[in-house]
Parts: structure tokens; C-alpha cells; sequence
């Protein structure tokens, strides 16, 4: 589905990130995963059975962008897809929440996605087309406790999404988002049993999703199966909160 496209995924050394570019590499496509921890990502490059490459990438600098990017046209030719999955959590109340806490995850989940969307569009522009695929997230739709910055920031990427896809669509430049609800990786693994029975409690399929759930999504979204959608969002989250 994906031969003979180049993707590039941010945040990929792990979790989601990871997920999607195996899924990616198995349909044919050359990857390059950015990642802040750089190690890691060459890691998880080298595991996969197919041609792909890790790097470092600092999402908040446009030049480490910029950098990964033109890593993939050097080496692959091209950047058809882009997939802008890097994020943290800083999770506190208001009342707790420090000035940086709030900062920080705005900085790398919107500014990094904004980021990310602006530098790749400029390329595909050039190309004649391509598609990029923007990391939600449920707590964007609905707001959770303890998340005012990771609320805020993916309902943010949303708006983002919408407004770059009104931008480029006349170019062939697709934006497209996803939204996972509880996906069961190694971060939400770690949640306390009450509330993972709390979440769990509020999802119509009674189940964690799976990553691979969610990068059946993201190659729907950058194969031509979805070439008539942009600036859509796409809810991978077992029907909760719907």
C-alpha cells in the first residue's frame, strides 16, 4: 500500500510511533524515525524488516525538523508521508501545575505538531502531494483531570489540522488527524489499577486498544484508500466517550 513512499515519524523510537512505522515498513514503505533519544530510535529502526533509519529530533526546533526531513530526501528521494506523533505528559491540577509543566507539553505536542505540518507541507507542495497525519489524542475532545496542557495541546492539534488542510488541499497535500483513547502501551501500563479500572469502565468494547489498532488508522490515512479526506479526525478509542 505504502510502496515506494517515503514517511517520516516523529516520536517513533517507541509506543504508537514505533507501531506505526512497522506497519509502515511492512507495506512497503522507507522510513525515518526522529526521536529525542536518538539510541533509541536507531534501535527500533534496525528491529524493523524493511529500509528505515533513526535519528535524533528535537520536535519545539524547527531546524531538527528541517534536519530529519531533508534526511529523508537525501537518502530516500522523497517525504510522502509525515507523522507527527512525538509528545509528553506533564500531568498535575491547575493548582499544582507549574508555569513549565504547561509549557512544556505545549511546546511539544502543538508547536512541535505545527512544526512538523508546516516544514512537510512546504516539501509535498513541491512534489505535487502527500500526506500528513497528526497525533490527537480523546483528551482533546473531552478534557481530562490533571491534563489542562495535554488537553489543551491536542485539542489544539485539531484546529491545526482543520486549518492546514483548508491551506494545502488545492496542492495534494492531505492533513488528516487521529485521536487514540486508551491504548495500552507501556506508559498507560504503568497507571494505577483504580484508574485504569475507572477508564476501562468508560469504553463500550470493554477493552484497551491495541498500537497496532491505531497504526491500521495512520496507513489508511497515508495510503490513497483515504485520497478524498483531509482535515478529518479519526476516533480509534473502543467508542468511549462518543
Amino acid at each position: 500500500m505504502l510502496e515506494n513512499r517515503t514517511a517520516v515519524i516523529t516520536g517513533g523510537a517507541r509506543g504508537i510511533g514505533a507501531e506505526i512505522a512497522r506497519v509502515f515498513v511492512d507495506h512497503g514503505a522507507r522510513v525515518v524515525l526522529g526521536d529525542l533519544d536518538e539510541s533509541a530510535a536507531q534501535e527500533t529502526a534496525t528491529s524493523l524488516r524493511g529500509d528505515a533509519t533513526g535519528v535524533g529530533c528535537n520536535v519545539v526546533d524547527p531546524r531538527s525538523i528541517a534536519s530529519i526531513l531533508e534526511r529523508a530526501r537525501t537518502q530516500y528521494g522523497s517525504v510522502d508521508i509525515m507523522v507527527n506523533n512525538a509528545g509528553i505528559v506533564r500531568d498535575a491540577t491547575m493548582r499544582t501545575m507549574t508555569e513549565n509543566d504547561f509549557d512544556e507539553v505545549i511546546s511539544v505536542h502543538l508547536r512541535g505538531t505545527w512544526n512538523g505540518t508546516r516544514l512537510a507541507a512546504g516539501i509535498m507542495r513541491e512534489n505535487g502531494g502527500g500526506s500528513i497525519i497528526n497525533m490527537s489524542s480523546i483528551s482533546g475532545k473531552v478534557g481530562f483531570v490533571g491534563q489542562t496542557n495535554y488537553s489543551a495541546a491536542k485539542a489544539g492539534i485539531v484546529g491545526l489540522t482543520k486549518a492546514a488542510a483548508k491551506e494545502v488541499a488545492h496542492l495534494g497535500v492531505r492533513v488528516n488527524a487521529i485521536q487514540p483513547g486508551l491504548i495500552r502501551t507501556s506508559m498507560t501500563e504503568t497507571l494505577p489499577a483504580e484508574i485504569w479500572e475507572r477508564k476501562m469502565g468508560e469504553i463500550p468494547m470493554q477493552r484497551a486498544g491495541d498500537p497496532a489498532e491505531v497504526a491500521s488508522v495512520a496507513l489508511f490515512y497515508a495510503s490513497n484508500l483515504s485520497s478524498y479526506m483531509t482535515g478529518t479526525v479519526a476516533e480509534v478509542t473502543g467508542g468511549r466517550h462518543i
